[in-house]
C-alpha cells in the first residue's frame, strides 16, 4: 500500500490513538469492573468513546505543549 508523505504524521496519529486509546480504556474497564463476562461488551462499547478524545487529543495537544516547551529554559545543573 502506498500512501503520500503528506499524510505520514496523521496516520501515525490515528495509529497511536487507536492502540492507546484500546489498551487504556480496556484496562481500566477491567480495574473498575473486574473481569467478568460482561467486560468485553462493556469494552467495545466504551473504546469508541475513548478514541474519539484520544485521536484530537493526540493530534491537538502537541502542538500546544510545543509552544511551551519553547518558552521553557533549561539549563545544565552544576
Amino acid at each position: 500500500m502506498k500512501i503520500n508523505k503528506k499524510y505520514e504524521q496523521i496516520l501515525f496519529t490515528f495509529f497511536m490513538a487507536l492502540g492507546m486509546s484500546c489498551l487504556i480504556s480496556f484496562f481500566m474497564m477491567a480495574v473498575n469492573f473486574g473481569f467478568n463476562s460482561m467486560l468485553l461488551e462493556k469494552w467495545l462499547r466504551a473504546w469508541p468513546m475513548a478514541f474519539a478524545l484520544a485521536f484530537p487529543s493526540a493530534y491537538f495537544l502537541p502542538k500546544g505543549i510545543r509552544k511551551v516547551m519553547k518558552k521553557i529554559t533549561f539549563v545544565e545543573s552544576d
